[in-house]
Protein backbone atom coordinates (compact mmCIF):
# COMPACT_ATOMS: atom_id res chain seq x y z
CA UNK A 1 0.00 0.00 0.00
CA UNK A 2 1.22 3.54 -0.88
CA UNK A 3 1.17 6.16 1.08
CA UNK A 4 -1.74 7.99 -0.40
CA UNK A 5 -3.80 4.94 -0.09
CA UNK A 6 -3.28 4.69 3.06
CA UNK A 7 -4.24 8.71 3.81
CA UNK A 8 -7.37 8.03 1.55
CA UNK A 9 -8.47 4.45 3.42
CA UNK A 10 -7.79 5.48 6.77
CA UNK A 11 -7.38 9.47 7.26
CA UNK A 12 -9.81 11.08 4.35
CA UNK A 13 -12.67 8.29 4.83
CA UNK A 14 -15.87 9.74 4.53
CA UNK A 15 -14.23 13.43 4.39
CA UNK A 16 -15.04 16.52 1.26
CA UNK A 17 -11.77 16.93 -0.81
CA UNK A 18 -12.03 20.99 -1.63
CA UNK A 19 -9.16 20.45 -4.16
CA UNK A 20 -10.95 21.79 -6.99
CA UNK A 21 -8.38 21.98 -9.55
CA UNK A 22 -6.40 25.01 -8.02
CA UNK A 23 -3.50 22.56 -7.10
CA UNK A 24 -2.11 18.97 -7.56
CA UNK A 25 -4.86 16.63 -7.78
CA UNK A 26 -3.32 14.48 -5.27
CA UNK A 27 -3.46 17.28 -2.83
CA UNK A 28 -6.67 17.31 -0.45
CA UNK A 29 -7.66 20.20 0.90
CA UNK A 30 -10.59 20.09 3.87
CA UNK A 31 -12.49 22.47 5.62
CA UNK A 32 -11.75 23.92 8.90
CA UNK A 33 -14.03 21.41 10.88
CA UNK A 34 -13.02 18.51 8.37
CA UNK A 35 -9.14 19.24 8.89
CA UNK A 36 -9.88 19.15 12.57
CA UNK A 37 -10.85 15.53 11.54
CA UNK A 38 -7.87 14.76 9.78
CA UNK A 39 -5.70 15.77 12.79
CA UNK A 40 -7.67 13.85 15.49
CA UNK A 41 -7.05 10.61 13.43
CA UNK A 42 -3.77 11.51 12.31
CA UNK A 43 -3.03 11.75 15.80
CA UNK A 44 -4.91 8.36 16.52
CA UNK A 45 -2.90 6.71 14.25
CA UNK A 46 0.29 8.08 15.11
CA UNK A 47 1.09 9.71 11.51
CA UNK A 48 3.77 12.25 11.04
CA UNK A 49 2.48 15.94 9.76
CA UNK A 50 4.94 17.87 8.20
CA UNK A 51 3.67 21.07 7.07
CA UNK A 52 0.06 22.40 7.29
CA UNK A 53 -0.78 24.34 4.21
CA UNK A 54 -3.76 26.69 4.55
CA UNK A 55 -5.39 28.66 1.73
CA UNK A 56 -7.67 31.66 1.93
CA UNK A 57 -9.49 32.49 -1.64
CA UNK A 58 -7.50 30.17 -3.60
CA UNK A 59 -4.00 31.67 -2.46
CA UNK A 60 -1.30 30.21 0.20
CA UNK A 61 -2.01 31.90 3.53
CA UNK A 62 0.16 30.91 5.98
CA UNK A 63 1.82 27.53 6.05
CA UNK A 64 3.60 26.19 9.47
CA UNK A 65 5.91 23.44 9.49
CA UNK A 66 6.83 21.01 12.71
CA UNK A 67 10.40 22.63 12.39
CA UNK A 68 8.76 26.12 13.37
CA UNK A 69 7.85 24.87 16.38
CA UNK A 70 10.77 23.09 17.77
CA UNK A 71 8.71 19.53 17.43
CA UNK A 72 9.08 16.14 15.95
CA UNK A 73 6.54 15.44 12.79
CA UNK A 74 4.84 12.91 14.92
CA UNK A 75 4.28 15.13 18.23
CA UNK A 76 0.64 16.52 17.77
CA UNK A 77 1.30 19.18 20.16
CA UNK A 78 2.52 21.62 17.04
CA UNK A 79 -0.10 20.72 14.74
CA UNK A 80 -2.77 21.33 17.51
CA UNK A 81 -1.33 24.69 18.54
CA UNK A 82 -0.63 25.81 14.70
CA UNK A 83 -3.91 24.71 13.64
CA UNK A 84 -5.46 26.72 16.98
CA UNK A 85 -3.48 29.59 15.50
CA UNK A 86 -4.27 29.75 12.21
CA UNK A 87 -8.33 29.29 12.51
CA UNK A 88 -7.95 31.91 14.92
CA UNK A 89 -6.02 34.11 12.76
CA UNK A 90 -8.55 33.90 9.35
CA UNK A 91 -11.86 32.80 9.22
CA UNK A 92 -12.67 30.43 5.98
CA UNK A 93 -9.02 29.24 5.49
CA UNK A 94 -9.24 25.31 4.17
CA UNK A 95 -6.02 23.50 4.74
CA UNK A 96 -4.08 20.81 3.24
CA UNK A 97 -1.04 18.89 5.19
CA UNK A 98 2.67 17.37 4.15
CA UNK A 99 2.24 13.50 6.47
CA UNK A 100 4.29 10.91 6.65
CA UNK A 101 3.13 7.45 7.21
CA UNK A 102 5.63 5.21 8.82
CA UNK A 103 6.63 1.67 6.93
CA UNK A 104 5.02 -0.16 9.89
CA UNK A 105 1.71 1.39 9.22
CA UNK A 106 1.84 0.97 5.33
CA UNK A 107 2.40 -2.85 5.84
CA UNK A 108 -0.47 -3.67 7.95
Amino acid sequence: MTQSEYLEKHVFTDLKNLNDGFDDASTFYFSEAEFETVLQRTEHLGIGLYKINPYFEDKEYQETTHEDHKKKATDPRWYKKAFLTLKMGQEGLIYSATYKVSKRLLAR
